[in-house]
């Protein structure tokens, strides 16, 4: 043991036992698992009791009868599931609006973060990431509701201008095989440039003597961006990847609600709606839970084959 003079006098430091070292630990953390704790309760209250109610899944549930009373029913929501005739057509619009998210809203934060990285006048890129940021504090009502004030066939402030100018008027609103695009293309001007955020960050902690190596070197701004930047994001890209196709089955119910009329409702009827008709107005609460389970084990199994390729490739992944 190493000796410890202390005005003259020669002390041993204390021997702490292992529970003493994990006590004292344990008390230096204290202030961080405050800082968790109304995160986790949220976790536990909203996400996690919650999740008991699956049981209904394989009942026939009575709201009076309860948990406990309400008969077992097995497999049999789950057979009538995918006897369903609209079945294939709830799956097929749901993957279809999930993967063109994925596919376009995706890559937007990240191509809206880079541009504005390059940048160099400060109070301009700080100008357009408040403008891009605004949006996202909009509820879709009123996203929704300009998108009807512009494109309105009759009334829309756009289509009238059409009009005026000798062209015929876009029905965006009453044609189905715009749908798909105008919902995507709301939620790229929502969500982008909140969703960027997170980018910034991880441009921020880049170390800025990597660039200034590649300048010295002779690096372009395009080699810059492709051996430096993208490399600094990739970990963060990946794991954002990976989480967001563990909501494939989820679509974004209240903005197809309203964006629904009886003129796309062939192609716009997901499997929200779906549970949103079958439990809030019809009451079938087992059977819609089965949906909701199902929709849940695809998305599970989803994360799970995502993470495994990408520790494949060489990536940390979410766990």
């Amino acid at each position: 043991m190493e000796a410890i003079t202390v005005k003259g006098m020669e002390q041993k430091a204390p021997v702490l036992t292992e529970r003493q070292r994990n006590i004292r630990i344990w008390k230096r953390g204290i202030p961080l698992y405050l800082m968790l704790f109304p995160g986790l309760l949220y976790f536990i209250v909203f996400k996690y009791i919650p999740m008991a109610g699956i049981v209904i899944a394989f009942q026939q549930f009575d709201p009076f009868d309860g948990f406990l009373k309400s008969d077992w029913v097995g497999l049999d929501n789950f057979r009538r599931l995918f006897a369903e005739q609209d079945f294939l057509r709830l799956f097929s619009n749901t993957l279809l609006l999930s993967c063109l998210n994925l596919v376009l809203f995706f890559p937007a934060p990240i191509v809206l973060a880079l541009l504005l990285n390059e940048a160099r006048l400060v109070l301009f890129r700080k100008f357009i990431q408040t403008i891009v940021y605004v949006p996202h504090f909009l509820s879709w009502v009123i996203v929704v509701s300009l998108t009807i004030l512009l494109f309105s066939v009759q009334e829309g402030g756009i289509n009238k201008m059409l009009v005026n100018w000798g062209f015929s008027p876009l029905e965006l609103l009453t044609d189905s095989q715009y749908f798909r695009w105008v919902y995507v293309s709301q939620s790229i001007w929502k969500e982008a440039g909140w969703s960027a955020v997170i980018f910034f960050a991880a441009l921020a902690s880049i170390d800025p003597t990597l660039y200034e190596a590649a300048v010295v070197d002779g690096a372009s701004r395009w080699r810059q961006l492709w051996h430096i930047t993208l490399p600094g994001l990739r970990t963060t890209i990946v794991i954002l990847f990976i989480l967001r196709v563990g909501y494939l089955m989820d679509t974004s119910f209240e903005h197809i609600l309203l964006m629904q009329n009886p003129t796309n409702l062939q192609i716009s009827d997901v499997f929200d709606t779906y549970v949103y008709r079958m439990g809030i107005v019809q009451g079938d609460f087992s059977y819609t839970t089965t949906v909701g389970l199902f929709k849940s084990v695809i998305g599970l199994s989803l994360i799970l084959f995502v993470n495994r390729v990408a520790k494949k490739f060489g990536e940390e992944g979410v766990y």
